[in-house]
């Protein structure tokens, strides 16, 4: 699965990044996540509990030369399967949350209601350059596993399929300057 997109602040767009400074350093650090509903808190138990997904989440920070992460931005590749025909797919975030807890939206993959079309029950969509707060990033970058990504559907507007970024994931660093998908 090439790509990334899953993280997005609230307040994301689709622009593109910027060069980073003189002396600055910009590294991907890529997780493949796991969805399922099992892993939604309570689990997923009606229509859409034959669900499962892919998200594979590329957060691309730029760091100063004292190593702080001074930008981000995340791709986002999601891919969903096994839903009933005709589900729609509303919105899909990443939440700073162990496993076993829910939280609220951290970085917002910016989908709007239709965008992942599942037909007949399946489907894919890719959302790149997705603003970071730097803290965010941050955050993320130190304790993957207390974060989770889910993706919400009509009949689940709290979450259908959801897995942990440090669960269960692979999670790569690439330390060659760039990153995108």
């Amino acid at each position: 699965m090439v790509g990334l997109s899953v993280l997005a602040a609230g307040c994301g767009g689709d622009s593109a990044p910027t060069a980073p400074a003189a002396g600055a350093t910009t590294t991907p650090t890529t997780f493949t996540v796991a969805l399922e509903p099992a892993n939604e808190v309570p689990a997923v138990t009606n229509a859409d509990a034959s669900g499962r997904g892919t998200a594979t989440i590329a957060l691309i920070v730029t760091k100063d030369g004292s190593g702080n992460i001074t930008s981000a931005t995340a791709n986002f590749q999601i891919t969903v399967t096994g839903f009933p025909a005709g589900s729609t797919v509303t919105d899909a975030h990443i939440h700073n949350g162990g496993a076993g807890s829910n939280a609220g939206v951290f970085v917002n993959a910016t989908l709007t209601p239709g965008e992942l079309a599942l037909t007949n029950g399946g489907g894919s969509v890719t959302k790149n350059g997705i603003n970071v707060p730097s803290a965010r990033a941050a955050a993320i970058l130190a304790n993957p596993a207390g974060h989770y990504f889910n993706v919400h559907t009509t009949l689940n507007p709290d979450g259908a399929i959801r897995g942990q970024l440090g669960a269960g994931t692979t999670s790569t660093t690439d330390g060659a300057a760039g990153g995108g998908y």
